[in-house]
């Protein structure tokens, strides 16, 4: 089965969170409790749907996941 699990907003930036989790084996459940983040938090930045990115919360995640900032969020031309 081939899933694009990546998504790119209008500014040009590419969300690859859903991809890392999914490598890690880490569900939006288990990422929220791990990182201390609302749900509605982790399903927008795992959906691309957010404007403004937070420092803490993408922190967090890098953090839980081991992981760096390019490997969650590209930015494509």
């Amino acid at each position: 089965m081939s899933r694009k699990i990546s998504k790119t907003n209008e500014s040009g930036i590419e969300f690859k969170l859903a991809k890392v989790m999914e490598e890690r084996g880490y569900s939006k459940n288990k990422l929220c409790v791990k990182c201390g983040l609302r749900f509605e938090t982790v399903q927008g930045y795992y959906l691309g749907n957010i404007s403004r990115v937070d420092l803490y919360v993408l922190a967090a995640i890098c953090r839980e996941l081991q992981c760096n900032v390019q490997d969650i969020i590209e930015f494509r031309e």
